[in-house]
């Protein structure tokens, strides 16, 4: 076998061949080293005992439980005020007077009508007035007596007649005469026997009702025209002053017992099947910041109604505000604790997957990743209940750094 010969053309010594092939090994060698997958970079969660809450976060406005609102019975001027905005109150005190000068006139006419009608009534029950009563049974008593006076003339024409001392003419003339005094007897006997007709009476008694009806309204205009406080409370609307004037229906005035107020709240129509009477609350407003407000759900919603554009049930709870900081009207922040568990399995809720409507996790082993079938409860926008599967303080996979998908088997690396 012929030499091998080097680059100036020398033949290649044994020694160089022998480095030569050492050479080729080692490159070989290093192959697989370059070409080994990396472990994949994850972040990762720990599975620890707490508390865990469901809840519905929405909005809600405030108002007050015990709420009075006055409002002008009639077209008027405001006479006068006796307290401003913001004044605590106690129940009779008197708040704020109309001029009722037109009411107080209207009253005594709708009395004076009443009264009438009153009368017209009492006659239709005894068949008249006095003095109309009087008449009649004058009349009656008159014709009583003509009508038995042409039986008697009646009677001695036929026996004259029987005689040959009267005629036929006359008798007849005497018949006609009885006949007109018994139809004039029985008209008046009609008349004290029914003194009005139907139509009289419906007439009556509908005037009747009518003023009944008139005197009511001012009667009750002229008590609302005189603003007493209904409860001790605080007075916190006053729109008018004194001296203006207000149509019928405006609004006076808004008192309230300020310790305990309704907060109105609304929900959406996929989380109303999860309200229930007694679930607690929690309210927040913008205005006083990291302050919250407890309460309980009073009541849940009948139905669903639309609200600028969502579909909404309508929620009453009462929270207590025996400081008076939160106001009435006012637009708040209102969470609803569907139900809250305590000293429970917890973990980051994207740390769990879902295949087939199944839940499973994770769990990093010795630098691998194992999956892990576990059994979930109660969850939130953030957390979730761990029931069964995973031991507590497990290390568990949340995502990769590059987004790679994780899956069962694979060599991790956790990073921070």
């Amino acid at each position: 076998m012929p030499a091998t010969n080097n680059s100036n053309g020398r033949p290649a010594t044994r020694k160089a061949r022998t480095w030569l092939t050492v050479g080729v090994l080692a490159a070989l060698a290093a192959i697989p080293f370059f070409h080994r997958q990396a472990p994949l970079k994850i972040t990762t969660t720990t599975a620890e005992r707490g508390s865990i809450r469901s809840l519905i976060s929405t909005n809600g406005k405030i108002e007050p439980i015990q709420n009075f609102e006055a409002h002008s019975p009639v077209a008027t001027t405001v006479k006068r005020l006796f307290v401003k905005e913001g004044d605590q109150v106690r129940k009779g005190q008197l708040l704020l007077q109309l001029d009722d000068a037109d009411l107080r006139s209207q009253a005594a006419r709708a009395q004076a009508q009443m009264k009438a009608a009153q009368a017209d009534q009492a006659d239709l029950t005894t068949g008249g007035t006095r003095e109309e009563l009087l008449t009649l049974d004058a009349q009656l008593i008159k014709a009583r007596s003509a009508r038995d006076e042409a039986q008697r003339n009646l009677e001695a024409f036929r026996r004259l007649q029987q005689q040959g001392a009267a005629s036929a003419g006359e008798v007849q003339q005497a018949e006609e005469a009885l006949q007109r005094a018994q139809a004039d007897t029985t008209l008046l006997e009609q008349k004290q026997k029914d003194r009005y007709s139907q139509p009289e009476v419906a007439k009556v008694q509908a005037l009747g009702a009518q003023a009944q009806a008139a005197y009511e309204a001012a009667k009750d205009a002229l008590a609302k025209s005189t603003v007493l406080a209904p409860f001790d409370g605080i007075v916190y609307t006053l729109p008018v002053k004194q001296g203006a004037y207000v149509q019928t229906g405006d609004l006076l005035l808004q008192e309230g017992d300020l310790s305990k107020m309704l907060v109105r709240t609304f929900v959406d129509e996929p989380d109303i099947g999860r309200l229930a009477t007694g679930q607690k609350i929690e309210v927040t407003w913008d205005a006083l910041p990291g302050r919250i407000w407890k309460g309980t759900v009073s009541t849940i919603p009948s139905t669903v109604k639309l609200r600028g554009a969502r579909n909404v049930g309508e929620v009453t709870c009462s929270v207590d505000n025996h400081d008076l900081r939160l106001l009435p009207n006012v637009n708040v922040g209102v969470t609803v604790i569907t139900a809250e568990h305590g000293d429970v399995l917890t973990l980051l809720r994207e740390a769990v997957h879902m295949d087939d409507t199944k839940p499973y996790v994770y769990q990093v082993v010795d630098g691998t990743l194992k999956r892990r079938d576990v059994e979930v409860s109660l969850q939130n926008l953030t957390e979730v209940e761990i029931t069964a599967g995973l031991p507590e303080h497990s290390l568990v996979a949340l995502s990769s750094i590059d987004a790679k998908p994780l899956t069962d088997g694979t060599r991790v690396k956790v990073v921070q």
